[in-house]
């Protein structure tokens, strides 16, 4: 199908996982396999299957692994939710990160409508 690298929001899900991994660092040991795990596994799981889908046959086959990467892309928001919420993270590195996610949610509903060729529901 593709090279990966030169999708624009697989660059940006690449830099998100690195920001949730710097991220997830400061939160306490006890989370270690809880909530830091979800949040790193979540944010891997976005460009990941986006590299993973544009070595599609076909780009319904290629749609459908966007359409998991942004799955994904929701559970990460909500995790970070949680976390702030539980006072793991600040607010202010909460709303950089959600920032981050709902702009790849909709680079990903662009790509699908562009392979699909009908309009995506907003996410």
């Amino acid at each position: 199908m593709q090279d990966f690298h030169q999708l624009n929001v697989w660059r940006k899900a690449h830099t998100l996982v690195l920001r949730v991994y710097k991220a997830s660092k400061d939160l306490p040991p006890s989370e270690t396999m809880g909530l830091a795990a979800h949040l790193r596994r979540s944010a891997v799981t976005i460009p990941r299957t986006i590299a993973e889908g544009t070595g599609r046959a076909s780009d319904f086959e290629f749609a459908n692994d966007l359409k998991r990467s942004r799955a994904a892309a929701h559970e990460l928001e909500y995790i970070l939710l949680l976390c702030r919420d539980l006072g793991f993270i600040e607010e202010p590195l909460h709303d950089e990160l959600l920032q981050e996610v709902l702009e790849v949610r909709r680079m990903i509903s662009g790509l699908v409508t562009r392979l699909n060729g009908t309009p995506e529901p907003l996410p």
